[in-house]
């Protein structure tokens, strides 16, 4: 066995030590990662990012990145650049090895004129109706097309005048020629070069000629030296092309084109197709809306690689398509801001309190630990003083039984400070709550002695308003509403969408420590979630905060029972 071997987890890493065992590609392993750039990248593509880049790094071979930028009409810079970007957040680097299909164009060129000297590809004037109707069914073998039987001379002349712009948009097409009486519908003389007048990001208008991606996709990894092509499950049909196109063409050390199931995440949108629809629609905020499940979306929204990475890793690599639930990935993330989060307190629907029996005027400083769990992540000071603000859900007027948090006579311990009884509360003259006067106990200060050990059932968190700053805070929650699985190409995904996943709270009050936060920087809101400054939006001295995910963790939970 090779000295690169690894122990096996997954029937990939099975199929590649096999390889090594045998000694096939020189024993070498070399993936690759080959975005379209014609939107930003998803979690789905983390898993191919995480699975190709660490294939490599166990194996101690290469992984190249590589654009598939075959399609013009679709693609923009834009996407380059944020797919590139998206990798290295990840934690991954292609150490100079960046390529691009249209690097291969005039090979892939030179490719298809072979093709044809050997017989093995014809010019087709067949319209795409024409053509769907002679490609036959799953249970009926296709019809030949009437221009199969054009000569070679003829054939080159038509592929050489319609790299040179003679014809017409959808006119022609070049298709290998292969079995129309395949069982598999994608042997049946599938199309691999059609015409398309598009300015392309890099070559601009030199070429109106563009390949299919299944026919640059096999050459394309033959020409870098790629040893492992890893696929997701839908290009598995595909794969007996893929290798056909190799051995027509003659290329010794082929690639091997490995299929692995796709992510699927409930409550998730994971169609580019369907993101880029959002986005053209205005119905979020860019690629990089924090709902979008695109990696800029993540990254904004406060996800960390590591919680992502570990996510892929938890997952695994399957043979068959399956649905993971969305409380996984937030379990992970959980995971990671549980131990890296400082902690603080904010006040995401305030009511006010007043502290009848506290001096006006005066305020004291109280101490309160980042990290309970961490004492090397330090202490931070905040206020406290005669007024202070608590959540409007924590006090009720006619509370229900084993209400623990504030109402009239009942008694709290606000957190790390003194416990405070309801004496009175205020109302406008709508009849609602605007005020509560509440008195303190100056005995029960936290650490303070035995009375400030007298216990008490409920503990708020809170904020002083002589120390609050304010600030806006969005809560989201799914892109889609409660649904197994969103993949249904024929179904109206838009109607599943949740009018819910955004919530703007505009008059929050938070502690003074958050007036210096960072968009790196994340924080663990005192029984409201993880948080983190959304930079994007934040203006001096209004600074806008979102929550990353709520404390809940179902996911967790089950795991441990």
């Amino acid at each position: 066995m090779s000295e690169n071997t690894v122990v096996s987890t997954n029937f990939i890493q099975a199929i590649i030590n096999e390889d090594l065992k045998a000694g096939n590609h020189k024993s070498r392993v070399h993936t690759r990662f080959p975005p379209e750039p014609n939107g930003y990248l998803h979690i789905g593509h983390a898993k191919s990012i995480c699975l190709n880049f660490g294939l490599a790094k166990e194996y101690q071979g290469k992984c190249n990145l590589r654009f598939d930028d075959t399609n013009p009409s679709k693609e923009e810079v834009e996407y380059v650049d944020s797919i590139q970007e998206d990798v290295h957040w990840l934690g991954f680097d292609w150490e100079g090895r960046m390529f691009y299909a249209s690097d291969y164009f005039p090979k892939l060129y030179e490719c298809a004129c072979e093709l044809i000297r050997r017989g093995k590809a014809f010019v087709c004037d067949l319209t795409p109706q024409e053509m769907r109707e002679y490609r036959g069914t799953l249970t009926e073998p296709g019809k030949e097309s009437p221009y199969r039987s054009r000569s070679v001379e003829e054939n080159l002349d038509l592929f050489m005048r319609m790299k040179d712009g003679e014809f017409a948009d959808g006119s022609r097409v070049l298709r290998a020629k292969i079995d129309m009486a395949s069982p598999n519908v994608t042997l049946r003389d599938p199309v691999i070069y059609r015409i398309m007048r598009a300015h392309h990001h890099r070559t601009g208008d030199e070429w109106c000629l563009y390949p299919m991606y299944d026919y640059a996709h096999p050459i394309s990894d033959a020409l870098e030296g790629i040893t492992h092509s890893i696929c997701t499950l839908e290009f598995e049909d595909h794969r007996p092309l893929y290798d056909w196109t190799l051995l027509a063409l003659g290329f010794e050390d082929r690639p091997q084109q490995i299929e692995f199931a796709r992510l699927n995440i409930t409550n998730t949108v994971m169609s580019k197709r369907k993101l880029r629809a959002l986005v053209e629609a205005n119905l979020v905020d860019g690629w990089d809306d924090p709902r979008m499940p695109t990696l800029s979306g993540l990254r904004r929204r406060g996800y960390t690689p590591e919680a992502i990475r570990d996510f892929c890793e938890r997952i695994g690599v399957a043979k068959s398509n399956s649905t993971v639930d969305v409380a996984m990935l937030e379990h992970c993330i959980r995971e990671d801001l549980n131990e890296r989060g400082d902690r603080a307190m904010a006040v995401l629907r305030p009511l006010k309190i007043v502290l009848t029996n506290y001096p006006e005027g005066q305020w004291e400083e109280l101490e309160l630990e980042n990290h309970p769990d961490k004492p090397e992540m330090g202490t931070r000071k905040v206020k406290f003083g005669r007024e202070l603000f608590i959540e409007q859900e924590d006090f009720a007027e006619n509370p229900p039984k084993k209400f623990f948090r504030l109402a009239p006579g009942q008694e709290v311990r606000l957190k790390s400070a003194y416990i405070i009884k309801c004496e009175e509360l205020i109302k406008d003259a709508a009849g609602q709550i605007v005020e509560l006067r509440c008195t303190y106990d100056v005995d029960t200060k936290s650490g303070s002695g035995i009375a400030a050990g007298r216990k008490v059932k409920g503990v708020l968190h809170w904020v002083a308003a002589a120390d609050a700053i304010d600030a806006e805070v969005r809560l989201y929650d799914y892109l889609l509403q409660e649904k197994e699985d969103e993949e249904t190409e024929d179904g109206d995904f838009m109607s599943d969408l949740n009018p819910d996943s955004k919530v703007v709270l505009a008059n929050c009050k938070l502690e003074a420590a958050l007036a210096t936060a960072t968009a790196e920087k994340r924080y663990q809101f005192l029984r409201q979630g993880y948080f983190c400054l959304d930079a994007k939006v934040s203006k001096p001295g209004k600074p806008v905060f979102h929550r990353i995910v709520s404390l809940k963790d179902s996911w967790g939970k089950q795991q441990n029972k």
